[in-house]
C-alpha cells in the first residue's frame, strides 16, 4: 500500500529538511547536509507515487551516510 503524501512530507520534516512552496501543489525540500533537493507533489492526502517514494528513501539514506561520516 502507498504511503500518503503527508506520511512523506512528515518524514522529511523529522529528518531536518526544509521546505518552500512551488507552483500549485509543489513543495521543494532542502537539507543542509545534501546537495541536491526533492520536489514532491501532490495534495496530502493523495498516495505517492512510487518513484516519489523511492527518491525519499534515497535522500534519508544518504543523509544518514553523510551523518555518519560526519561522526567520525
Amino acid at each position: 500500500m502507498p504511503k500518503k503524501i503527508r506520511e512523506i512530507k512528515a518524514m522529511l520534516l523529522k529528518a531536518g529538511f526544509l521546505y518552500r512552496s512551488g507552483k500549485g501543489s509543489h513543495t521543494v525540500w532542502n537539507h543542509s547536509l545534501l546537495e541536491y533537493g526533492l520536489t514532491i507533489s501532490g495534495k496530502d492526502g493523495s498516495d505517492a507515487d512510487r518513484y516519489q517514494e523511492r527518491d525519499v528513501r534515497n535522500a534519508l539514506r544518504d543523509l544518514k551516510q553523510l551523518q555518519q561520516e560526519d561522526e567520525q
